[in-house]
């Protein structure tokens, strides 16, 4: 699983311990301080950062690209803090275009990721982008939505070749819907499926790992 938990571990330090139990089954975790980095380092989401780091899970920086729209030198900067700040592994890039003519700035954001340490990208789309993308992530998320939707959803044969992961990420899950199984049959080797919905389904986790 691939989550993104937009909670402060302050305020929710069971369910953030949940996360880390689960280490194992995690493919990585979304850092999101204050819709990125913030202006200033948080104590507490540096401690969980490195509880992730100690077992062994990925941890991606948040970062928001507006679809482009973004002046590169912000998201840089972002990159930047989130690795000198939290040490993360990798950077989550929200609402990234889908189209080739946004691929040049996505490309100059990825080679200065590489540079600033981020070893692993995940660019999220939310839908299938150009196959040109698969270049640059090391995962693509080509769904994000509703499970009302994801659960009709027709599949899409990636044509971009094997080495990109598609990751699919859904909310308004029904507890004991087979959201893994579906993922998998539709070419997607990471996922993550929570309960939330509205406009912040991602402060919800996943059934799996909700606190006991």
């Amino acid at each position: 699983m691939l989550v993104p938990y937009y909670e402060h571990p302050s305020v929710r330090p069971a369910e953030w311990k949940a996360i880390v139990a689960a280490a194992p089954r995690l493919h990585g975790v979304v850092l999101n301080p204050a819709s990125g980095p913030g202006e200033h380092p948080d104590p507490a989401f540096a401690e969980i950062a490195e509880r992730l780091r100690t077992a062994d899970v990925r941890v991606l920086g948040y970062v928001d690209t507006a679809y482009g729209r973004r002046p590169r030198a912000e998201v840089v900067a972002d990159l930047t803090r989130h690795r000198d700040w939290y040490g993360t592994d990798g950077a989550f890039l929200d609402q990234a275009a889908t189209g080739l003519g946004e691929f040049g700035y996505y490309q100059q954001l990825a080679t200065a990721a590489w540079g600033a340490g981020h070893d692993t990208l995940t660019f999220n789309h939310g839908a299938p982008p150009h196959p040109a993308y698969g270049r640059l992530a090391d995962v693509l998320v080509t769904f994000e939505g509703p499970w009302e939707t994801y659960r009709t959803l027709r599949p899409d044969p990636w044509q971009g070749g094997t080495r990109t992961r598609l990751c699919h990420l859904v909310y308004g899950v029904p507890a004991g819907a087979r959201v893994g199984e579906l993922a998998h049959a539709r070419g997607a080797t990471v996922h993550c499926a929570v309960p939330g919905e509205g406009e912040h389904p991602w402060g919800t986790l996943p059934h799996a790992l909700e606190p006991r």
